[in-house]
């Protein structure tokens, strides 16, 4: 079985004149949110075998707060932000060598992903909240579509 683990960022603070999105960086209650996901990942055993992450400053930091997550293999993808469920489903079919895939990035592609992929349709599941963690699983030779995955988690702060 393979499981895609997609992590939303955490709460980020609001973009000051001048201030590209991309720079935003994580408030305080975001630091926080970002330190629950990670003790639940490692409560639950969840270590990816591979971390890609966007770009942007409050998904790298939402990375960083997470804490230990015994992952050697960690990619800034500049593909990530700002990506279309499409994007994200070609980003993580990429890297379908690891058991274990955690992505983090931005809705609304995050919680269309999870819909599209748990259900089918993408316009279902609407409300991912920032530092949520959905768990989606595969089996070993299914391929990344519509309706392929089980939804066996959905976690946030």
């Amino acid at each position: 079985m393979r499981e895609l683990i997609l992590l939303r960022h955490a709460h980020a603070e609001s973009t000051h004149p001048g201030q590209a999105d991309v720079e935003r960086p994580l408030s305080t209650t975001g630091r926080a949110e970002a330190a629950a996901a990670g003790d639940w990942l490692r409560e639950h055993a969840l270590q990816p075998g591979r971390v890609l992450c966007s770009p942007a400053a409050r998904a790298r930091q939402t990375l960083d707060a997470l804490g230990p997550l015994d992952c050697a293999d960690v990619r800034e993808e500049a593909a990530i932000f700002e990506a279309t469920p499409g994007t994200l489903i070609e980003l993580a079919d990429a890297h379908r060598d690891v058991s274990r895939l955690l992505l983090v990035g931005h809705n609304p592609g995050l919680e269309q992903l999870v819909a599209l992929l748990h259900s089918g349709r993408s316009g279902h599941y609407r409300g991912m909240p920032p530092a949520a963690i959905a768990v989606l699983e595969f089996d070993d030779d299914a391929a990344m579509e519509p309706g392929a995955a089980r939804l066996s988690w959905f976690w946030w702060p």
